[in-house]
């Protein structure tokens, strides 16, 4: 059973020979979906950060003489451009700038380390990396990214934008078929892959989402509470409002107080935030002191909300819809939704599938289980990623006839709701933040001091997971925790960075196989 639509649907075929269930009447492009905007909403305003404002208009002009002055610069069609900011306005005049070009945009969360930058403008043979200055320690050294030709700070580029001579104005039509983004996400090998979001796949969430949230053209202000660069800032929220001519306001780092007084000055009507952020705004002393009326949609991501939460929302706040979103990356984030009306009778599942997308519940051999068993999820639909970038292995290994193999091990009951249980691949999810053991346990073993290490998530009130490392010393080896920290925060986010170490001189417990058994350990 899928989510009800009232736009209407057809069979089309992409990426190659898949097939696949699209919405007929859509956006061909992202360009188009600005260029609509524009239109619609020209002294709406666009983008809010902490230090100004644009509306549409002027959102459009001055991408329009980014667009121009990078082309000036000699950049082109799918070229690959890293942008490693914060939340702040000068991100979506470049974006839209990069794609009015017919450039690739790989956004990097801002806590990305020297190293993390280092490998993505290689893996994606980056031509240049436009930063904020506050970040300018993480840009690569002499030879280390031989590809990037320019290292461009975001707010001299606007300037110097400005200023230059204005040419023919860039006007590229892509093909919907084309990458328009490269997010990085990390596997269980621990090395990060480019996951390919092309147009298509962009426009058909930002589809779902305006669809199943009832987003009002014209109408909407949604606060950006979580990293742009992630596929439900840049996706979920700011595309999002960009599909309806709405408002998206920024902050950088999210703390309750702030995040709700933003929420009154702007009358923010829509976000979409991971569960942890809600349990910390319920904690704030002065919370029911705000006046948050206008707040009608509140989405959250992946993980079932606990019951207790719920209940106090709805007791402050009962206008507020509470809408569970499960994605990712690979899926251009939304593959399923709960309707706000249905939330409370289905606390434990994650929604019903979107219209335009399918799953199917695997077992190890690649057979579809009856209905109610339990397997891992498939995910098929306009919205599913073609591949990784210029990693064919990793590209076979995860998608196969269309489906993206989730490693999520979940089920679809009789009615349609999707539950997931467990997760197959390794992955903590602190704070909405994944983290991949296999990276930070192959970072612990590369100190001089350890042998070997196993690092897991345990169950955290506030954050849902935190990480805890434990670590075998080699012999006669002593070392304290705290250098093991810093030996991480210096190849890490911090994020990434153990919450809890372990010392120890004993072999960690395997099985026949060798596989560590990270269950004993947490029950140790």
């Amino acid at each position: 059973m899928k989510l009800a639509t009232t736009r209407a649907l057809r069979y089309e075929t992409h990426f190659g020979e898949r097939r696949m269930l699209c919405y007929s009447q859509r956006p061909k492009s992202l360009l188009e979906l600005f260029d609509q905007a524009i239109q619609n909403g020209s002294q709406t305003i666009a983008l809010i950060d902490e230090r100004a404002q644009l509306n549409y208009s002027e959102l459009g002009q001055q991408s329009q003489q980014v667009a121009n002055y990078l082309t000036q610069l000699g950049l082109q069609a799918g070229d690959r451009l890293v942008l490693l900011t914060g939340n702040c306005l000068e991100f979506g005049v470049v974006a839209l700038a990069a794609w009015r070009i017919g450039a690739i945009i790989a956004p990097l969360n801002p806590r990305n380390v020297g190293d993390e930058v280092a490998f993505v403008l290689n893996q994606c043979g980056a031509k240049a990396l436009i930063y904020e200055a506050w970040l300018a320690d993480r840009r690569p050294g002499n030879g280390i990214a031989p590809t990037c030709e320019h290292l461009l700070e975001v707010r001299e580029l606007l300037a110097a934008a400005t200023t230059a001579a204005q040419t023919s104005p860039a006007n590229y039509q892509p093909d919907e078929e084309s990458v328009a983004v490269l997010l990085y996400t990390s596997g269980t090998t621990g090395r990060p892959k480019g996951a390919m979001l092309t147009h298509l796949n962009i426009v058909h969430s930002v589809m779902h989402f305006v669809d199943q949230m009832q987003l009002r053209d014209g109408e909407e202000r949604s606060l950006l509470a979580v990293p742009i660069s992630h596929v439900t800032g840049l996706v979920a929220i700011w595309l999002s409002m960009v599909a309806v001519a709405g408002t998206t306001a920024m902050i950088r780092d999210f703390k309750s107080a702030p995040f709700l007084q933003l929420m009154v000055k702007h009358r923010v009507t829509h976000t979409v935030v991971v569960p942890a952020i809600y349990n910390l705004l319920l904690r704030d002393p002065n919370f029911t002191q705000y006046d948050l009326s206008h707040w009608r949609i509140g989405g959250y991501g992946g993980a079932p909300m606990p019951e207790p939460t719920i209940a106090a929302l709805a007791q402050s706040l009962p206008k507020l819809g509470l809408m569970n979103a499960y994605g990712s990356t690979e899926t251009t984030s939304p593959a399923t939704l709960m309707p706000a009306n249905e939330q409370r009778a289905n606390l434990d599942s994650v929604g019903r599938v979107m219209p335009c997308a399918v799953i199917k519940i695997m077992d190890d051999d690649g057979r579809e289980v009856a209905v109610g068993e339990s397997g891992e999820l498939w995910i098929a639909g306009p919205m599913v990623v073609p591949g990784y970038w210029d990693n064919p292995q990793a590209s076979e290994k995860e998608f196969v006839d269309g489906y993206w193999k989730s490693g999520d091990i979940g089920s679809i009951d009789a009615n349609g709701y999707v539950r997931v249980f467990d997760r197959k691949k390794d992955m903590i999810n602190r704070g909405g933040y994944k983290v991949y053991s296999a990276e930070v346990e192959s970072v612990l073993v590369a100190h001089e001091a350890v042998l070997e290490a196993a690092v897991f998530g345990q169950p955290d009130p506030v954050l849902g997971e935190r990480s805890r490392a434990v670590v075998v010393l080699k012999p006669d080896i002593r070392v304290a925790p705290e250098l093991l920290r810093a030996h991480c925060a210096a190849r890490l986010a911090d994020y990434k960075v153990p919450d809890f170490f372990q010392l120890v001189y004993d072999a960690l417990p395997r099985n026949p196989n060798g596989k560590v058994m990270k269950r004993a350990l947490r029950e140790h």
